[in-house]
């Protein structure tokens, strides 16, 4: 790749020679060491991601979400079934191997194949999950397809600016922060300024490597403790 300029020599970006749209997120399984990610399926994980959900007593989760909390199983699957089912966003079941249950949800949304664009969003993680090197797996299974597989040029996250833990996450799984986009939402009838963080296919090798590093069973002792942190491993 090369910079160019135009015949007035005012420069006009990188040349990206021979790109082609990039297909579209399929439905196929992700399949890890620790974790299976599937398209959501009612009948198969509705009822176990509303057990996982009801452990989170107090509700917090759905804090920075632009729905639930859901009262009933009932209240739940008619939710999902209208919002989980789509094809952008489009949601994938995480499920433990260990126990077979699902977990939690993500899903890649605002999916742009001619750019070569995608976002992850709609991250759900129940207590189940929170903290653990599932839940890790689970985030580089969803980026290892975007880039190993599909090939685009851009993996997004955005969060509300005041979820901290979301932010720490990000910065955490190696995206970089681009800025706060303000008052770009209004959901629960309260204003959300929005923080933006990217990772680019140029910083993917790097970012791979520390995950399938950290992801290695011999990073984490006896007690499931792991031995050196993610971010550490990247630099």
């Amino acid at each position: 790749m090369s910079e160019r300029t135009n015949d007035l020599g005012q420069p006009v970006g990188v040349e990206l020679a021979g790109w082609t749209a990039r297909p579209a997120p399929p439905r196929t399984p992700m399949q890890g060491r620790l974790c299976r990610l599937e398209s959501y399926d009612g009948a198969r994980h509705g009822q176990d991601l509303f057990a996982a959900y009801a452990l989170d007593a107090e509700a917090r989760n759905w804090t920075y979400l632009g729905y639930g909390p859901f009262a009933t199983s009932e209240e739940f699957a008619r939710f999902a079934e209208a919002t989980y089912t789509g094809d952008d966003p489009l949601f994938h079941a995480i499920i433990d191997r260990e126990t077979g249950r699902a977990v939690g949800v993500a899903s890649y949304l605002r999916i742009d194949p001619a750019n070569g664009v995608v976002e992850v969003g709609h991250i759900h993680f129940s207590p189940a999950m929170q903290g653990t090197a599932l839940a890790t797996e689970a985030m580089y299974l969803m980026m290892r397809r975007v880039f190993d597989e599909l090939g685009y040029r851009r993996y997004e996250w955005k969060c509300d600016a005041l979820n901290a833990p979301s932010r720490r996450a990000a910065a955490r799984l190696g995206f970089t922060y681009e800025g706060t986009f303000r008052q770009a939402m209004i959901y629960k009838g309260r204003n959300r300024d929005t923080a933006w963080f990217s990772i680019l296919d140029g910083e993917w090798p790097a970012i791979r490597d520390a995950f399938e590093s950290w992801l290695d069973p011999a990073n984490f002792d006896e007690a499931g403790r792991q031995k050196r942190r993610l971010d550490a491993r990247r630099g």
